[in-house]
C-alpha cells in the first residue's frame, strides 16, 4: 500500500510539472533587425570574388529608387573593385541566405567578404565614392564631408 500511495504522489508531482511546463512560454526566438546589411558576405556567392573590393547592391526590378543606385554603383566597377547588382527575382537565393528584406541595399565587402561599410535605401553618388575611398584609404575623406554615419 505505501509503494502505491508513492507512486500516486510522484505521478501527481509529475503531472503539476508537466503542466507548468506546458502553461510556459518559450522566448521567441532571436530575429535579425529588419532592413539591415549582412555583416559578411562570401565573396564566392559573387561575381569576381578575387577582387579586392565589392559593391553589392541588393536591388529589384520593381523599385526605381534601386535601379537609380544601381546606375550609381556601376561606376564605380574597377580592377579592384567588382560592383554587382543582386536583383531579388534573378537572385532569390542570395536574397534568402543573407536575409535581405528590403531592398536597395548596398553593402561594400572588402577581400574576405567583411562589410565594411552599407546603405540602406537610396544614397548619394558622392556618399558611395566617399565611403569606398575611406575604405580603400582611410583618412582620404574629411570627416564632416558627406555626413554619412558607417553602419556596418
Amino acid at each position: 500500500m505505501d509503494r502505491l500511495l508513492v507512486a500516486l504522489a510522484l505521478a501527481a508531482v509529475a503531472v503539476g510539472v508537466a503542466f507548468v511546463l506546458q502553461r510556459r512560454r518559450a522566448d521567441p526566438p532571436t530575429q535579425p533587425r529588419s532592413w539591415e546589411a549582412p555583416a559578411q558576405l562570401d565573396r564566392a556567392d559573387f561575381d569576381r570574388p578575387g577582387a579586392p573590393w565589392l559593391v553589392c547592391v541588393f536591388s529589384s526590378a520593381t523599385c526605381s529608387t534601386c535601379a537609380d543606385v544601381v546606375a550609381k554603383a556601376q561606376v564605380m566597377e574597377s580592377d579592384d573593385v567588382a560592383v554587382q547588382d543582386v536583383e531579388a527575382v534573378e537572385h532569390a537565393a542570395l536574397h534568402a541566405r543573407y536575409g535581405i528584406e528590403a531592398v536597395p541595399i548596398v553593402a561594400i565587402a572588402d577581400a574576405d567578404g567583411v562589410v565594411r561599410d552599407s546603405f540602406v535605401g537610396p544614397v548619394s553618388s558622392t556618399h558611395l565614392w566617399a565611403a569606398l575611398a575611406e575604405l580603400r584609404e582611410p583618412g582620404s575623406v574629411p570627416h564632416d564631408c558627406g555626413g554619412h554615419e558607417h553602419t556596418a
